[in-house]
């Protein structure tokens, strides 16, 4: 029997969305250079925000959302390989998307980190919120690091949308709709979730964007 099951709860799909809506964002600024780049430091610290955020809520926050419960090891995802992981073991993400999860995430922290140390090698008046803590030389080879690791983002970007894709035509799996409703459509028994209430995950943002907002902008 198939039936209407609720995977992820509102701040992990807000989180998902906003991530989105973010690196777009800092994408558009960083090309337009010049005076964008202000915003394209602010959409940073914002991103930082969430992914400190996505780092509080991966401990705390809902079962699906947890890091315990989609971070599995290889005899999991040999089981999943050959088809005999049962979906209510992996209602959320699966066990290779997890792994994607965890690159992602940590590529992104790789990111945000370089450019908060990164220097405005053409006029020097947008420099990243901690350049000024370290050597200009060093700076700006961070800058370096920051550029060369965004197309590796890049990358990362397309082969999570070729996935996506490929479990739609493929496996006839839609991914995207869940991330969209919180509802999936699963066969079988109905898993037990837990979660966590929303007020957790505002307290969570707010302990997020305040202690960044008070470390870097201020």
């Amino acid at each position: 029997m198939t039936q209407q099951v609720k995977i992820w709860d509102a701040p992990t799909r807000l989180f998902h969305w906003s991530l989105v809506a973010l690196f777009g964002a800092m994408w558009f600024c960083a090309e337009q250079g010049g005076e964008w780049l202000q915003y394209h430091i602010y959409c940073g610290v914002a991103l930082a925000s969430l992914l400190v955020f996505r780092l509080i809520w991966g401990m705390v926050g809902s079962q699906t959302a947890r890091f315990a419960s989609f971070v599995r090891g290889p005899r999991t995802i040999l089981r999943y390989l050959r088809g005999e992981l049962p979906e209510g073991e992996a209602p959320g993400h699966n066990p290779l998307g997890g792994w994607m999860v965890v690159v992602m995430l940590l590529a992104l922290a790789a990111q945000v980190l370089t450019g908060l140390f990164a220097a405005d090698v053409d006029s020097y008046l947008y420099d990243g919120p901690l350049a000024k803590h370290i050597d200009s030389g060093l700076a700006e080879s961070v800058t370096g690091a920051h550029k060369l690791l965004f197309n590796g983002l890049l990358g990362l970007v397309a082969l999570h949308v070729t996935a996506i894709i490929l479990y739609r035509v493929v496996k006839k799996q839609n991914l995207v709709g869940p991330m969209l409703t919180g509802y999936k459509r699963m066969t079988g028994e109905k898993p037990r979730l837990h979660f966590a209430h929303g007020a957790l995950a505002l307290a969570a943002l707010l302990l997020s964007a305040g202690g960044l907002y008070f470390t870097l902008l201020r």
